[in-house]
């Protein structure tokens, strides 16, 4: 790729970018979240067909308006919005094959040749997941190998992976590396890894490319003087000190308190927890402990089988979201662009959309001055990174979509703040505005529970932590006094 540039209304994406890739190599694309490494990958995969610049293939100029043409080529993207990209109604098989499936010329569809050659490709990737099973059913992390057995299954010679671990647990990580590797030195594939956590990327990528403000700064080669700091102050065009600096806040009294919740489809089992005012608990574990479905039972969103919710001493009735944001609890969930944000609408609505009484008249008009004059505010607060509050959810970049979910809740001035995995996805720089975000909620004498996989996280920002294991709590803990050994012990069913 030599000299890409590409613009959106508002915003200057990516400007003179050269990039070259062979196969048999694998390659990270590290940034800051809007640095335009998506963009990028994006451009070569066929999915913004407005660029300038020239592309070479093999030696020839190329072009990329499609992603028909990308996958001519034997370009594969895997997205990091995994949902965005499967269809949930449909089964594991057709989701691995609909390629096979619409370019078929055959007026019938040979079902047994599409679940045999599914299993074939699920099973050279040791993909333990039925292929009659519907997509919807899938955990997050088992929809993430679905989409990458697809694009496998294209035989590529490019594979783009955007985000791949985010959804991932330890050892799925560890699996995806393996098959990453198979790929490259079995097949010659070149791999192309987007991601955040730059312990992997050092782990599993020869190559590093580094991009700032939609171009690209530096190469850096894998070994074993490069580090992480190296990398972030690279991405970031200033020293920065990875590790937060905890805020220790003293917590007041016991404000909210589950007891016993178990949910309909056992997948929390007799979880009980508290939080005191202005304090920050965690709920850590590996994916697939329960601590989504968790948050989402305390949200209402889930069906709740047994067990009490009480806020300032009165038992809640949470049946629904409806009676969450009633009792002044907001959810800033893991799926942000599914569940989080509305995408095709602009920042100053999503802005406004957990409190909209409070910007209409009294006959239900919206009162639009007033929803601008409040985005404005909440924008510099937060630190968005917007071309205007009338900017469409869906051009920004993941950290930035992050904060507007986050940023839609402090309107509604809630009593508890539920954040699943916030920082999934979003590079050191956000992650740094979230933590302060965070440890102003509960300055402000919030609670806070925030559950994340990540140990590190859980470390950094939280007063005490539930270890959840197989739908259950293993272990209470306070943070100060324990270690991520400790907490991953508890996370594998220690007892």
């Amino acid at each position: 790729m030599r000299g890409v540039s590409i613009e959106f209304p508002g915003v200057k994406a990516l400007s003179d970018v050269n990039f070259t890739i062979e196969t048999g190599n694998v390659r990270a694309v590290v940034g800051a979240n809007g640095a335009g490494k998506s963009t990028l990958m994006k451009i070569l995969a066929g999915a913004n067909p407005g660029y300038t610049g020239e592309i070479y293939y093999n030696g020839e100029r190329v072009d990329i308006r499609s992603p028909q043409k990308a996958k001519e080529l034997g370009i594969e993207i895997v997205y990091q919005e995994v949902d965005m990209a499967l269809f949930p109604a449909q089964t594991v098989a057709e989701n691995v094959m609909m390629n096979q499936i619409i370019s078929t010329r055959k007026p019938l569809v040979d079902w047994k040749f599409i679940n045999t050659e599914d299993r074939k490709t699920l099973d050279r990737l040791n993909i333990r997941v039925s292929e009659s099973k519907l997509v919807g059913q899938l955990t997050l992390a088992e929809k993430q190998m679905v989409l990458i057995a697809r694009a496998v299954r294209e035989k590529c010679s490019f594979l783009i992976l955007d985000e791949p671990t985010a959804p991932l647990s330890i050892s799925e990580t560890k699996e995806l590396f393996r098959i990453v590797r198979g790929l490259m030195e079995s097949e010659a594939i070149a791999v192309m890894f987007i991601s955040h956590r730059l312990g992997e990327v050092l782990e599993i990528c020869d190559t590093i490319d580094v991009m700032r403000n939609g171009q690209m700064v530096g190469q850096l080669k894998v070994g074993e003087d490069l580090t992480s700091k190296t990398i972030v102050d690279l991405m970031l065009g200033r020293s920065f000190e990875e590790n937060f600096p905890k805020a220790w806040l003293k917590p007041g009294e016991t404000v909210f308190e589950a007891k016993g919740l178990t949910d309909e489809e056992g997948m929390v089992k007799d979880v009980s927890l508290t939080i005191r005012k202005g304090e920050i608990i965690g709920v850590s574990g590996l994916v697939g402990a329960g601590k989504t479905e968790l948050c989402k039972l305390l949200f209402g969103e889930r069906r709740r089988r047994a067990g009490e919710i009480w806020l300032n001493g009165k038992q809640m009735k949470i049946n629904s979201p409806v009676d969450a944001v009633k009792a002044r609890i907001g959810l800033v969930p893991e799926e942000r662009r599914k569940e989080g944000v509305l995408v095709d609408e602009p920042v100053f609505f999503n802005l406004s959309a957990a409190n909209l009484s409070s910007y209409c008249t009294k006959l239900g008009f919206i009162k639009k001055k007033a929803e601008i004059d409040n985005a404005k505010s909440y924008i510099e607060s937060l630190g968005a990174k917007t071309p205007s509050e009338h900017q469409m959810v869906r051009y920004l970049s993941g950290g930035n979509q992050q904060k507007v979910a986050v940023g839609k809740w402090l309107g509604a001035d809630c009593e508890v703040y539920i954040f699943d995995e916030p920082t999934k996805g979003v590079d050191v720089g956000a992650k740094r505005d979230i933590f302060n975000l965070i440890t102003e909620i509960a300055r402000a004498g919030k609670c806070v529970l925030y559950a994340t996989s990540e140990i590190s996280e859980i470390l950094a920002i939280t007063d005490r932590t539930y270890v959840m294991y197989s739908g259950k709590v293993t272990a209470e803990l306070k943070t100060e006094e324990t270690s991520e050994e400790e907490i991953m012990y508890y996370s594998t069913g220690g007892k």
